[in-house]
């Protein structure tokens, strides 16, 4: 994805008509660095998402939580360009190779959001924070909140 495609309504949307959402309209994205292949974060999109974010080039998601349509970066001003789409062999998930520009994709403030692990070593299995944190998500957001972003996924 180049350039951003200038996709019209109707027959030309075929390509749309191939996407499985559930049943309250949405479909999974995983968003994944172009370059080095780390996945980034999971959030959710509709159709209107999906529309916009091949016109734009940069990525749209749907935030459940506002129930609004949400421009990865619009607050945080971590944009991510989207060079290809791809569409799993049931048509129910969506991968996006994306440049992550300010390189932090979490509203954690860190590079991505699958920063914890699973460590099965001890006496029970307990989550372990792997990846460090960027940048203060406070000084991101202009906030103290603990999830400040629309994306609720």
């Amino acid at each position: 994805m180049t350039a951003p495609a200038q996709p019209a309504s109707g027959a030309a949307e075929d390509w749309l008509a191939a996407l499985r959402f559930d049943d309250q309209g949405l479909i999974p994205a995983i968003a994944q660095d172009a370059k080095t292949g780390t996945v980034l974060m999971m959030a959710w999109m509709n159709a209107d998402a999906v529309r916009e974010t091949v016109r734009t080039g940069r990525a749209v998601y749907y935030s459940r939580s506002r129930a609004r349509l949400w421009r990865k970066g619009e607050e945080s001003g971590h944009v991510q360009q989207v060079h290809d789409i791809r569409l799993d062999c049931d048509g129910d998930v969506l991968l996006l190779k994306i440049t992550q520009i300010g390189g932090i994709a979490c509203h954690t403030g860190r590079e991505r959001c699958f920063y914890r692990s699973l460590d099965l070593d001890g006496d029970a299995p307990a989550w372990t924070v792997q990846d460090p944190v960027l940048k203060d998500p406070g000084t991101i957001y202009g906030h103290s909140h603990a999830h400040p972003h629309p994306g609720g996924h």
